[in-house]
């Protein structure tokens, strides 16, 4: 029996009338639009290139053959998206955080497409975190970095500077969407970071709501129990009053009275400040992460980790700083410790000031 046939004793319908309405759903389905994709790298000069995707032309190029094989698409038919296509679409989402359609619209590519590149893409990118993204491996590159953060105020054995800054994002839905919203009464990932002296991004967490505590996630951290395990024993992280006083941790004193005691509060304030002129630079160049990241909770994490790892990438290369966007940033948030000072893991810091920040200051 024919498919025609049984549709019609299904419908209690002819064949000729079922066939005539087969032709008119053909006849009216709507025609699949190709839009017009230009290529990009001609149309913008240097300047008009890095101001729209916040990378050079180098960058851009680098990164595109750098992920090639895992952005090549299985077939060159039906007019498929080039690797370089995909990569200049997730950058020019990192540069401005627009709808997807718009972008789309731009770049000659439907927006269900877009979703799914800059996914691809950021996760590509994320991927290259261990190589981009990583603490001094030994004692050479622990004392390398600890020399650059004592010529900014004479601060010794420093390895890092830690904080946490938020990344707006738009209400995740479901019963747990209350969890994102931080103090600021804004939905968020709280992002914790580390950097060095030259402001690279040596780790990061992105993967807890805006209402976590910046000691609750660096008391969840890998990076704390490597810490605690002594990988980096004789150098100290430098953190905000938000933290906890660690032998490996050190924060500024709450009332501070001697001179030495001032010193050390000044040489500590001005040596971290380091880590807060990161957050700013990065989110300076990927505008996005000031913005309200419009995507899945699920996709979140994955674009802000790649934009810490182009961060590096545009370092290393000397890339040029891209022209600064008005970008209201509103994402510091130092709070007061949810704790009380153990006297025991006040020890390295009273040590310091008695040993180095007294006799400094004669």
């Amino acid at each position: 029996m024919s498919l025609l046939r049984e549709i019609a004793l299904e419908t209690s319908s002819s064949e000729d009338e079922i066939e005539v309405e087969y032709v008119r759903n053909l006849q009216n389905r709507k025609k699949k639009v190709y839009f017009q994709r230009t290529n990009r790298f001609l149309t913008w000069d240097e300047n008009s290139f890095l101001d729209r995707f916040r990378v050079s032309k180098t960058v851009a190029r680098v990164l595109a053959l750098k992920l090639e094989p895992f952005l090549l698409p299985p077939t060159t038919k039906n007019f498929a998206i080039t690797p370089i296509q995909q990569v200049l679409i997730a950058l020019e989402y990192y540069a401005c955080g627009s709808f997807q359609r718009c972008i789309g619209d731009t770049a000659g590519v439907h927006k269900s497409s877009v979703s799914r590149i800059i996914y691809r893409v950021s996760r590509a990118i994320a991927n290259m975190r261990q190589e981009w993204v990583s603490m001094p491996q030994n004692v050479q590159e622990m004392e390398k970095t600890a020399t650059r953060f004592y010529e900014i105020s004479a601060f010794p054995k420093v390895v890092g500077a830690i904080d946490c800054t938020h990344i707006p994002i738009k209400s995740p839905g479901g019963e747990h969407a209350e969890n994102y919203r931080n103090r600021k009464l804004f939905f968020s990932m709280n992002v914790q970071a580390i950097c060095d002296a030259d402001m690279y991004i040596t780790n990061i967490v992105a993967r807890w709501p805006g209402s976590s505590h910046d000691s609750h996630i660096f008391n969840s951290s890998v990076i704390k129990g490597r810490l605690e395990d002594g990988e980096f024993a004789g150098y100290w992280l430098l953190g905000d009053k938000g933290y906890a006083i660690k032998p490996y941790l050190l924060t500024p004193l709450r009332d501070p009275v001697t001179d030495g005691e001032k010193l050390y509060n000044e040489s500590q304030i001005r040596t971290r400040n380091v880590v807060e002129r990161m957050f700013g630079c990065w989110k300076k160049r990927f505008p996005a992460l000031s913005m309200k990241i419009r995507t899945d909770l699920r996709r979140v994490q994955p674009i802000i980790v790649a934009t810490a790892v182009l961060h590096n990438i545009c370092k290393k290369m000397r890339d040029p700083v891209p022209p600064a966007r008005i970008v209201d940033d509103d994402s510091s948030d130092e709070e007061d410790p949810a704790y009380e000072v153990n006297r025991n893991d006040e020890n390295n810091r009273r040590m310091l000031i008695n040993n180095y920040f007294n006799r400094l200051h004669r």
